[in-house]
């Protein structure tokens, strides 16, 4: 792969996890139930928590999907180090499947009758995004010749 394309990746890689990062800080100041909150008392929602244990891995995957590239730029694409990042960058995918899930099960079970369509919307197409990057992360995994992981 060019050296170019590869810093191109690496950048949007970069952004997007600055993207999150910033709208996870950002955003539980201004939802529904914490808009009036002190910035600490915001921290003390169990949904909130939940959502910040379960980015964990997407920060991960964000660090593993950094380094795949870099391999890549290198010409390293096939190497063992490239095959674990991938598998990494799956498993985390699919545990970010696993948290949303959890996630909107709190929503359904503590507002009852709230209108919750943005939320379940917002949902929806996380799990759709993850299962997308746990798929191609998985299938690029198993099309790479010859690479045993140590």
């Amino acid at each position: 792969m060019k050296k170019s394309l590869t810093i191109f990746f690496q950048i949007v890689v970069v952004i997007i996890g600055i993207g999150v990062l910033s709208a996870l800080l950002w955003e539980p100041h201004l939802e529904g139930v914490n808009a009036n909150s002190t910035f600490f008392e915001v921290y003390l929602d169990p949904f909130i928590a939940l959502v910040y244990i379960g980015s964990v891995p997407f920060f991960i995957g964000v660090y593993q999907a950094f380094k795949a590239l870099g391999l890549a730029g290198q010409n390293k694409a096939s190497s063992p180090e490239a095959v674990k990042a991938l598998r990494t960058i799956k498993y985390c995918a699919m545990t970010v499947i696993g948290f949303v899930v959890a996630e909107e099960i709190f929503i359904m079970s503590t507002h009852g009758n709230d209108d919750a369509t943005g939320a379940f919307t917002l949902g929806i197409l996380i799990i759709f995004g993850s299962l997308i990057v746990a798929v191609a992360a998985g299938k690029l995994g198993k099309k790479i010749p010859n690479a045993a992981v140590k």
